[in-house]
């Protein structure tokens, strides 16, 4: 698989289906934007597909994503958003016309569609070969978690831990081990001793590895009905969106998805990746020309009963006081009336579910066939209530 396919960016609107854009409702609701409530909106990373690339195998393949890469497209405007809270912060804004931050232009080096960048999409489809899914063939929010679950493995310089919530169910210590590895160490150290005053073992650890806390990207693919949204989930939904660990959700419509920011009343806000626009390329002094990234006009909206059921809810947590605080809130969420809660949050694993830990899956996840069962779930019609 040498050579994949295409390129970046966009705006966020399907010109086929909207013949102008239409601005915010005169309404006194407040608008909730990825944990920040606004009167006005500011454009976030968006990305959308591309011709104009390189093909596929030998030449032969697809040389835009254009009719199958839109959830590829929002799993990287999920990411990206994940990346400039890591490397930004959450109050940094995009200004046109301004020499940007070193870490900005790195942010868009990692998903500009050339073989090498840590999220192109040529990344994203060959992952997806592993995941059953050949190139061209649609994704559901669940596969594009998995992947980019694995390509973060990679990424050395944001040190992510993108973690994927599987059977609707969040498990604390499971991600506290992920987000803090030199525990395990020291706890096997400590019934061994101690040499030179530090634990054998932790000490054993790259400087990188011994730190408090690794950023941490929480993906939780969920299914909240069956062909259509179960209204009991509606108020829960919309208050993961006000969450100030929130990075919005992946769904839409089978074969259309779209990158859910927020809501406003009973309308989720969303980008829209279904602009076809030609490939950015950087510039000889590196910058990367970015206006196409950001939202030029206000992004899209729709009736939040439309949503299709299949989605995958983002959380970032950059620090463990963060994912501490999401777990304070995500409780007290679940205490509310007026709402089914979406998923589960639990201290510990319940003895009914197997640990993708016990698979002993190495970095390349070779043996992902045998996590079908897992990886492949969204297709499934099922849906779980809470009594």
């Amino acid at each position: 698989m040498d050579n994949l396919l295409l390129s970046i960016t966009t705006l966020t609107y399907d010109t086929l289906r909207f013949g102008e854009f239409e601005d915010f409702p005169e309404t006194s609701d407040p608008v909730w934007i990825l944990g920040k409530e606004y009167n006005a909106l500011t454009g976030e990373l968006s990305l959308g597909s591309t011709t104009d690339c390189d093909c596929v195998t030998g030449g032969t393949g697809p040389t835009s994503d254009t009719g199958w890469g839109c959830m590829l497209r929002c799993g990287q405007m999920i990411l990206g958003q994940a990346l400039m809270c890591r490397h930004l912060g959450r109050d940094w804004r995009w200004a046109r016309d301004q020499k940007q931050r070193e870490e900005y232009i790195s942010i868009l080096n990692a998903f500009i569609d050339k073989k090498d960048s840590y999220y192109s999409i040529h990344q994203i489809a060959q992952m997806g070969v592993g995941e059953g899914k050949p190139i061209g063939q649609w994704y559901g929010p669940n596969t594009v978690a998995q992947v980019l679950k694995k390509l973060a493995v990679f990424d050395t310089w944001s040190r992510l831990v993108v973690h994927v919530a599987m059977d609707n169910t969040v498990i604390i210590e499971e991600i506290k081990r992920l987000c803090m590895p030199w525990l395990d160490l020291a706890g096997e150290a400590e019934g061994e001793g101690e040499v030179n005053g530090c634990l054998e073992g932790a000490c054993a650890l790259a400087e990188e590895e011994t730190a408090l806390w690794k950023p941490l990207v929480l993906l939780i693919p969920l299914r909240l009905g069956l062909s259509d949204i179960n209204e009991a989930y509606i108020e829960t939904l919309k208050q993961c969106f006000m969450l100030p660990q929130s990075l919005g959700v992946i769904g839409g419509k089978p074969n259309s998805a779209h990158y859910f920011i927020g809501y406003v009343g009973e309308e989720l806000v969303y980008l829209d990746p279904h602009t076809t626009q030609p490939a950015v390329e950087p510039c000889e002094d590196s910058q990367v020309p970015d206006e196409t990234y950001h939202c030029q006009h206000p992004p899209c909206r729709m009736h939040i009963c439309e949503l299709d059921p299949s989605i995958a809810a983002g959380f970032f947590c950059n620090t463990e006081d963060d994912f501490d605080d999401w777990c304070m809130r995500i409780r007290r969420l679940s205490c509310k009336k007026g709402g089914l809660p979406m998923f589960e949050l639990v201290d510990s694993q319940p003895v009914h579910m197997v640990s993708v830990d016990a698979l002993n899956l190495t970095p390349d996840f070779s043996d992902s066939d045998r996590l079908e069962r897992f990886f492949d779930s969204e297709d499934e019609e099922f849906e779980i209530l809470s009594l």
